[in-house]
Formats: structure tokens, sequence, C-alpha cells
């Protein structure tokens, strides 16, 4: 892979944000990366508390990037973008922000006395094993620092690529504890080609789980999200389960859709676009809010479970509970007001 420094000025450069003063950025020539900048910052710390970390199911986080390559049209991070002075639609997708000093500063924070080893999760927030992950490689240095620490840790992924690093989890996994989890919400190519365009297809995830699995890690698949309208039938959760059990995963955690700012008018853009019969469901469900009701929720829940029984797979969380490090989920925001939300087209 080639790739290409571009001036802060000239040469079609973009314009550098505020707020990434002296990044450095950079564009690459693949095919499969066309469209995508990055700007490589040096980050001043790497170890993030979580707000609100006492309703999370995690309390500290590391994230080497911002912004994701995957372009989930659902992802519930894109709002963060906006911060950094980029959209949280196209910009999210294509402008990722690489933590080139990640390693060493985890290592560095790490060893510091007032660190106290408390488990740390990865894949929160944006996924740590998308495309530049094969480019930066990131994650080699990271989990190198866990395992010098002993520091217990636990990944939430999208990417194929964790199967790259699994000498370092095994090694890992010999002085800590280790919780790996993949995200799969269903198995139908169609609409992952429609919504998930930039990840592995659902089966070289499953491929993925199945390589973990033989090699001695209890793999957790995150069923999230479950799509109304589109994902939520028992027909699509069974063959979703079902394809699940046969990877070799220990067990399912299914997770219904959740629409906050700036995921929430992305994604309802595209189901404007390509749904527009499901408007009237979603007005129903989601209202201004950024959660379907409760009762919608555990009937998706009951579903996936008794998928989980008939498959064999003798673990399937339900969505609002709590869960250790090695069934991290993503649901970790607190609501938001809803009067505060937008609504949905």
């Amino acid at each position: 892979m080639r790739w290409s420094h571009l001036e802060a000025a000239g040469s079609g450069a973009p314009e550098l944000p505020l707020s990434l003063p002296g990044a450095v950025v950079r564009t690459f020539d693949t095919p499969e990366f066309a469209g995508i900048t990055c700007y490589e910052i040096h980050a001043k710390s790497i170890i993030n508390r979580v707000p609100g970390a006492s309703r999370a199911p995690f309390e500290w986080t590391v994230n080497p990037y911002r912004g994701c390559s995957h372009a989930c049209v659902y992802c519930f991070a894109r709002n963060t973008h906006t911060y950094l002075e980029f959209d949280a639609g196209h910009d999210f997708d294509s402008r990722i922000v690489v933590k080139v000093n990640a390693g060493e500063l985890l290592r560095r924070e790490l060893a510091a006395p007032r660190w106290s080893g408390a488990p740390i999760a990865m894949g929160t927030n944006v996924d740590c094993y998308q495309r530049a992950e094969g480019r930066y490689r990131l994650m080699r240095e990271i989990l190198a620092a866990l395992r010098d620490a002993a520091n217990p840790f636990s990944i939430l992924t999208k990417g194929t690529l964790i199967t790259r690093d699994l000498d370092l989890l095994r090694q890992a996994a010999e002085v800590t504890t280790v919780g790996l989890s993949v995200s799969v919400g269903f198995v139908d190519e169609a609409l992952w080609r429609a919504v998930e365009p930039g990840t592995p297809s659902p089966r070289r995830r499953l491929d993925a789980v199945r390589r973990l699995a033989d090699a001695g890690f209890a793999v957790g698949v995150l069923m999230a999200p479950l799509l109304p309208g589109l994902t939520d039938t028992a027909e699509s959760i069974d063959e979703t389960v079902s394809a699940v059990a046969a990877a070799g995963a220990a067990g399912v955690t299914p997770i219904v859709l959740h629409l906050r700012p700036g995921a929430r008018e992305w994604y309802a853009a595209w189901i404007a676009r390509h749904r527009p019969d499901l408007l009237p469901r979603y007005r129903e469900l989601y209202g201004t809010g950024s959660y379907a009701p409760a009762a919608y929720q555990q009937g998706v829940g009951a579903r996936v479970r008794m998928a989980a029984r008939r498959h064999g797979l003798v673990r399937a969380d339900a969505a609002d509970r709590r869960v250790e490090p090695s069934r991290t989920t993503v649901h970790i925001e607190q609501k938001a007001d809803s009067a505060t939300q937008p609504t949905l087209l």
C-alpha cells in the first residue's frame, strides 16, 4: 500500500480543522481506501474514563482512532465527530483521526503510580480494527503494553483484522483477563452491503469468531443493532443466531437500534431513500426520543433468547442487562433528554 503525505496547504490537501493543529494529513492510493483521509496526531492522553461510568459495564476505554471507515449508517458515535469540526455523516466515515503515539502513551500511563490496573475496554466508540489499522498497526503496540502490564482488557470489533493479533492475545491471556466480542447484527448480505458498507461481511466476521474460539477464547457475539422492520423478525433472528452458534460463539447479546443525534439524522435519511415504507414504523417507535420502547426491546430480546435455546447457545443476554467485559456492549451512553431530539423523518 502506498501512502501520500499532503502538506497543509496546496496539493489538494483538505483544510486542517482548528481542533487538530499540527496534524499530518495523509491520503492513500489503493482503490479500497479511495476517498479516505487520515489525520495523524500525537495524543496527550489515551486512557479515558467513561462519562456516567456507574451505569456502564466498563469504566475505562482506549480509542486509538476517531471516525470510522466501517461507515455503518446507524453508528451511535457519529456525533462525536462534530467536536472536531467535522460532520457526523460522510466526514465520520472518511476523515479518520489516528493517534500515532497510542501504544507508547498507553505504556506510560499504565506505569503511572496513579493507575489502578482497572479493566480497559476497546472498540466501544469506534472500531479499533477498522481499515487504517492495517496500515498503522496501533493495536499491536497497545496489546503488547497491556500484556506487559498484565492489565485486563476487552475488545469489541466488526473487523476481522483482530485475528492478525492472535499471538499477542494469547500471550496477554496467560497473564490477565482478556474478553473478546465480535459484532454481527444479521447475516443478510444484501442488507450488509447497504448499511455496513465498509465492514467485512457477516460471514467473514463469523469466521473470525471461529478462529478466536478455536484459539481458546470464549468469544461473545454482540447482535447489534437489531434494526426495526429489517432484522427484527423471528426468521432473521433465527438465521443469525444459528450462524452465531455454528461459529462457536460462547453467547449472544442482542441490542436494539438506538438513534442519538448525528446517527439519527444520517440513518433517517437512509431509511427515507431506501425504505420509505418503514418511516411510519420508525416514527411510532422512536418519536422524538433515541430509544425504542422497553416493551419492543423486551420482545426482540425474547426472540433472541428463544433462538439461542433452539441452537444450543446457553447464554443470551437481554439488551438492558449489565455484562462483564467479555460481553462488552456499545450501549453505554446515558439517554438524552427526548425533548431535545429532532422528530424522525
